[in-house]
């Protein structure tokens, strides 16, 4: 395929990486979402999404001609661009040199018994959004669950998840207790992670009959509305003066305590 050569700003193409990079719902009307670098990229091949359009500078390409010669053959669409205007459609601080549009993945989260799953309950920031699906991918988690917050698109949670995001099965849902319901009626008990003293302790907690453990908002917690849904409060006992933790580092200690 004939590669073409993009040399003004307002080019469509161009606009629609910028659309993409600055609206979910964009993102959601088009079925489409950007990746940058050149790792991310090449996993996204490698895990099996289909490439729309593939983005580059002529310096990425002879610095990481191979890598960018697998995305070129993968793509729909190639196209040369000049530093300057690859820096209008970066989102990074120290760009590569490549992105590419990549079509959403179908779907593959599915219940089963006794297995594992973590759900997240309007969790705002894309690094712990991030951060989560890195480390359940990592641990062996079944699946995740998205409810409300952050966008699983977000450039900067897709970053910060290092691909796991297109990997781990995962599921976004709007309404977080029919989920809860779901995974009861597979005999998967449900747990709302709490700060709360007189909830039993995580480490205490027999998870061999699976577990969907939630954990709630960077500021909020899990609403009381999903923790009256659950069956069992857990929390993470402290000794320091902190009041609770960041969510991505609770996150990590109960898929743990899921795992182990």
């Amino acid at each position: 395929m004939s590669d073409f050569v993009i040399t003004a700003k307002n080019n469509p193409k161009i606009k629609e990486i910028r659309a993409l990079l600055a609206s979910a719902r964009e993102r959601r009307n088009t079925k489409l979402f950007v990746l940058e670098g050149v790792r991310l990229c090449c996993d996204a091949v490698k895990s099996g999404c289909e490439i729309g359009s593939v983005f580059y500078t002529e310096s990425c390409e002879e610095k990481f001609f191979d890598d960018i010669s697998e995305l070129k053959s993968a793509a729909a669409g190639c196209f040369c661009v000049s530093e300057e205007i690859f820096k209008s459609i970066s989102d990074t601080v120290t760009p590569q040199g490549v992105v590419c549009t990549v079509k959403m993945p179908e779907n593959t989260f599915e219940y089963r018994e006794g297995g594992k799953y973590i759900a997240l309950d309007t969790v705002q920031n894309p690094d712990n959004l991030g951060a989560v699906s890195r480390t359940a991918e990592a641990l062996g988690i079944d699946g995740l669950i998205v409810s409300g917050g952050c966008d699983i698109y977000n450039p900067k949670a897709l970053r910060a998840s290092m691909g796991a995001l297109l990997r781990l099965p995962v599921l976004v849902c709007a309404d977080l207790g029919e989920e809860i319901k779901k995974a009861e009626a597979f005999g998967i008990p449900s747990f709302a992670a709490v700060p709360d003293s007189t909830a039993k302790s995580v480490t205490e907690v027999y998870f061999g009959a699976g577990a969907l453990c939630i954990i709630g908002n960077e500021g909020n917690g899990v609403s009381q509305e999903i923790i009256d849904k659950c069956r069992y409060s857990v929390t993470i006992k402290m000794r320091g003066r902190a009041e609770s933790l960041n969510a991505a580092a609770a996150a990590s200690i109960i898929m743990w305590e899921l795992v182990k």
